[in-house]
């Protein structure tokens, strides 16, 4: 999440345009080698075994490296030895902004002690994420807000995060998170969780975006919007909130059912309660989720 939130510090300081941020970032993604190929390159996993650990995420709200551990397929040296290979991501967007002629050394220095202290992040060296400087990421993250975020709304935002990374990809950076009694769409799905935490959930975008998240998402490459496209937007929806579904019932024992996705044909959405907007800035397009009623993210709301 340092590379998302990164690419969010960099837009909300003026530092780059959107434009710049995501040729940085494609350039990243091109040359950072993820975990399941260094250890296939190690000859630590089989491609068998990295698939294996891939599909178990979509089981599990867990990192590759955790899950290979778990799964019997890496042991915990290994584990570390392949992460000290890897150089965390948001510093190569940096290098790739200084090659640009975007950043200067100075100017990057400058920027990244204070992303560091602003975040906890003691060791730019190590990718590890620690648990205290990723609730400070989020901690900013929800600063614009006017009423705190509820303890399950943050389990949801957070998964939403790593599922985006893990299954999307990680060239994205969240923007100002917010309430909206409407907005209008062109492609939308819908999904509500029922139960003590009751909410609808949507995920939207306009067609080319969702062209390019589905063919990202099922690693085909899609030329149109039909309904294999929209499918791949059904299910990645339900697979985020199965995940959330499953993650509340490990943290509070509270059992969560889920209604079938369904697609949206109108061109708006409109709340009886404003309902929290999270957009997402992927280099494709740009792609937003809603969660609504407001009590299942906010910890005050107010009936329209």
């Amino acid at each position: 999440m340092y590379t998302q939130f990164f690419g969010t510090y960099l837009l909300s300081g003026g530092y780059v345009t959107p434009e710049q941020l995501f040729s940085a970032m494609q350039r990243q993604s091109k040359e950072h080698i993820k975990l399941g190929t260094l250890a296939i390159h190690a000859g630590y996993m089989t491609a068998e075994q990295v698939d294996s650990t891939i599909i178990q995420q979509t089981h599990e709200d867990r990192k590759f490296g955790e899950l290979a551990v778990t799964l019997g397929y890496l042991s915990d040296g290994q584990m570390a030895e392949l992460l000290s290979h890897q150089t965390p991501s948001y510093l190569m967007i940096g290098q790739a902004l200084l090659d640009d002629g975007i950043l200067t050394n100075t100017s990057f220095e400058t920027i990244l002690n204070d992303y560091h202290t602003k975040n906890g992040i003691e060791d730019a060296r190590i990718p590890i994420e620690t648990t205290s400087s990723v609730r400070k990421l989020f901690e900013h993250f929800y600063s614009a807000l006017e009423a705190p975020v509820t303890h399950n709304g943050d389990i949801y935002i957070e998964l939403l995060i790593n599922n985006m990374i893990r299954f999307i990809g990680a060239d994205f950076s969240p923007l100002t998170i917010e309430a909206v009694p409407d907005y209008p769409i062109k492609c939308c799905v819908k999904q509500s969780v029922l139960g003590d935490y009751s909410a609808n959930t949507y995920i939207a975008m306009d067609e080319p975006t969702a062209i390019s998240f589905a063919s990202r998402y099922v690693k085909y490459s899609f030329t149109e919007y039909d309904e294999y496209v929209q499918a791949s937007l059904e299910d990645f929806l339900n697979l985020q909130n199965g995940l959330f579904t499953v993650n509340v019932s490990n943290d509070s024992s509270t059992e969560l059912t889920l209604t079938p996705p369904e697609h949206i044909a109108e061109d708006k959405l409109t709340f009886r309660v404003d309902t929290a907007h999270i957009p997402l800035l992927y280099s494709f397009g740009e792609i937003h989720f809603f969660i609504g009623t407001l009590h299942f993210i906010f910890e005050i709301c107010s009936e329209k």
